[in-house]
């Protein structure tokens, strides 16, 4: 099925990610996708749209670990320990990727990369703390629509693997 212009208008998704939606036959998703007015760029903006916790919200985030490109999908109320994302990965080096290479390797700008349905197949990590929600928002490929979803499917969808990448605070 190919996405036309008022499909998106009907729901606002990214049109990429509404295809990348039909193909894993999640329509259902795509309806509850939410548009606002304003933009929900920020987890703290989507919170406050939506009217949930900081931390149901999923933040979408592009790192480069020895040049490579990895997505980290992390609750909104906590910050990537880049340390923890090396190791998990066995790299030299973990960096976060500029706003180029989010662009290039997902094909959605920052702020409103969805957590799949992406331009280029990426190793993807999802912080073990986003399970601890029965439902978490994410970004449907623009920075003014977001969509609900379990993490566990979640987690099924973006290929991911479950790992403690949070940044702990003592």
């Amino acid at each position: 099925m190919t996405t036309t212009d008022a499909d998106a208008e009907d729901h606002g998704a990214h049109p990429r990610f509404a295809e990348a939606l039909r193909a894993l036959g999640l329509d259902d998703v795509l309806a509850r996708t939410r548009r606002f007015p304003e933009a929900t760029r920020t987890a703290a903006e989507a919170a406050a749209a939506i009217g949930c916790g900081l931390s149901q919200i999923c933040k979408s985030l592009v790192f480069a670990a020895d040049g490579v490109p990895v997505l980290v999908l992390m609750d909104g109320a906590s910050r990537v320990d880049v340390e923890r994302v090396r190791r998990e990965l066995d790299a030299g080096k973990v960096t976060r990727a500029d706003a180029r290479v989010v662009r290039e390797t997902t094909g959605y700008a920052i702020g409103g990369v969805p957590p799949f349905g992406h331009r280029t197949r990426t190793r993807v990590l999802a912080d073990r703390g986003l399970l601890e929600h029965d439902l978490v928002w994410a970004a449907a490929g623009t920075p003014y629509t977001v969509f609900p979803v379990a993490p566990k499917d979640l987690v099924l969808h973006a290929g991911a693997t479950v790992a403690d990448v949070r940044e702990h605070t003592a």
